[in-house]
Parts: C-alpha cells; sequence; structure tokens
C-alpha cells in the first residue's frame, strides 16, 4: 500500500514520502500550508489511488471532539418515555455514530479526514488524542468499548489559524505543503487545463507570480485560485497579448479570481497612480 500520486492530483516527491511514511507508522499524517494548496484534496486522491473509502469531518469552530465519537440525545429519550414510546428501552436508539465511530467500525481500511482541525476550539486536539493513538474509545451509555476494526490512514489538515497542542503534534507526522515553484505549477495548470499556450502560460504565471510577491499584499491568491483565473482567460479567450498592461492599470485582467479584498486592489491601484507619477 504506497501513494505514488495521481493522474488528477501533483504530488511532490516530499509530499508522497510523508504520506508513505504516516501510512508505515500507523499514525496521523498532520497536513499544513496556505488555503488552496490541495490539502483536503490530497486526503481524496491517498483514498483514491489505495482503492479505499473515505470520510470526511470537517471542522468548524462550534464542533467538539465528542461529535466525533458519538453523540447521545437524551432530551429525545425523555420526549419518547413519556410518550410511551417502546424505543425508550434501548439506549442505542439514542445514540448517533460520529465520523471516528464510522471509521472505526468498517470491516475494511479507509481513509479518515479530519479538515481543518485548527478552526475548532484549542482543546479540542487534546481531546482526541487517546482515542487516535488507541484507536479505541469508551461509550458510557452502553459500556461498551468501540475498538478500530482496521486502523484507518488518518490525515489531518490545517490552515495554521492557531497553534496545535505539543502533545497532539508528538503523535503526527507532519509535512507542510510548500507553495508550488513555477515548474510544478506549470505540471498541475497542465492536469487541469491540459494544452494551454505556451505564450499565454508564460504570460499569466509570471503575472501571477509577481502579484504574488508584491509587497504588502494582505491575501496572497492561492493555486486554486490561479487555476480559477485561467479558466476564465480560455472562456473569455483572451490571450498573452490582452493580458499585457499598460501605466494606467496594473491589475491584471479578470482580477477578481486572484484579489479577494479591497485593500490588496487599493493597493495595486496606489502602484499605478505612482508608477503615472513618475513619468
Amino acid at each position: 500500500m504506497k501513494f505514488e500520486g495521481t493522474q488528477s492530483y501533483v504530488a511532490t516527491d516530499d509530499l508522497k514520502v510523508a504520506v508513505n511514511a504516516a501510512v508505515t507508522l500507523e499514525r496521523p499524517l498532520l497536513v499544513k500550508g496556505e488555503p488552496g494548496t490541495g490539502k483536503t484534496e490530497l486526503a481524496r486522491q491517498v483514498a483514491q489511488a489505495l482503492g479505499l473509502r473515505m470520510i470526511e469531518w470537517n471542522i468548524k469552530s462550534t464542533t467538539k471532539a465528542q461529535q466525533g465519537l458519538y453523540e447521545y440525545d437524551a432530551v429525545s429519550r425523555l420526549r419518547d418515555s413519556q410518550l410511551g414510546d417502546e424505543r425508550v428501552h434501548d439506549v442505542r436508539n439514542y445514540i448517533k455514530r460520529g465520523k471516528l465511530w464510522e471509521a472505526f467500525d468498517s470491516d475494511d481500511k479507509v481513509v479518515l479526514l479530519i479538515d481543518e482541525i485548527d478552526k475548532a476550539d484549542i482543546e479540542f486536539p487534546n481531546d482526541l488524542l487517546q482515542e487516535l493513538d488507541r484507536m479505541e474509545f469508551f461509550v458510557y451509555e452502553t459500556g461498551e468499548t468501540i475498538r478500530a476494526r482496521q486502523r484507518p490512514i488518518v490525515i489531518i489538515t490545517s490552515n495554521n489559524e492557531k497553534e496545535l497542542p505539543d502533545a497532539f503534534l508528538r503523535r503526527c507526522f507532519f509535512h507542510y505543503i510548500r507553495f508550488p515553484d513555477h515548474d510544478t505549477m506549470r505540471a498541475i495548470v497542465e492536469v487541469h487545463h491540459p494544452g494551454l499556450k505556451e505564450q499565454l502560460l508564460t504570460t499569466a504565471l509570471t503575472q501571477f507570480y509577481e502579484l504574488r510577491d508584491t509587497p504588502g499584499l494582505k491575501k496572497k491568491p492561492s493555486t486554486s485560485e490561479v487555476l480559477d483565473w485561467l479558466k476564465l482567460l480560455l472562456a473569455e479567450d483572451l490571450d498573452a497579448e490582452d493580458l499585457r498592461r499598460d501605466g494606467k492599470n496594473a491589475l491584471p485582467k479578470l482580477h477578481g479570481a486572484l484579489l479577494k479584498n479591497e485593500q490588496d486592489v487599493h493597493l495595486f491601484e496606489r502602484l499605478a497612480f505612482m508608477a503615472r507619477s513618475q513619468r
């Protein structure tokens, strides 16, 4: 069971090493990187490449670790007891299984994605330490211990919005997805937009990296955003000549796909104004 990438996902050598190391060690793979660099998609592609089912747990700011194990609906049970419902005699009727329980209960090996773990409360990772380490948890309402039938491949993503506890990090294999260089980006573009004209691709990527490297930019555009931008350029049938910018406008064509806040738009407008003033 070895991950070598897929036809629809460009995985660098160091990323493939990280995935396979985590699988060998049977430890969660913690993947960090800028938003839009393919962290979530990595889990889907690992599942596809290895022929495994994927279970996805999307974390929100209100998500609690217990929800990944199970939730006991005591209110519904109380209501049913008042109504004389026969279901009330079996507590299992009021237990909702979480994503970890689903992964642990699978007869076959699965890929479990815990997506954007840094969105949750700071205690969230600590609350899952033992469960992810031992691959088991106790259900107090039924008195049973749920153990993983097949140890899942656990992939955890983080956008670095907050620091994760050291005890949690110690149990993970870590990989940071660096932003793609020009050659890697060309390979990614070829997967999504095959056969793009060389001159258009060169001009577009040159403008894209110049934009990313602009000092003072609040939000740098990501891989997913440059792919959207190229899709728009193709839809509008623009060529390299159409992308040329004059001194009146420092903004690239269809810049709304790349710049996502007014501060960055105003930054380029000021740069254009300064360039005109210096003439």
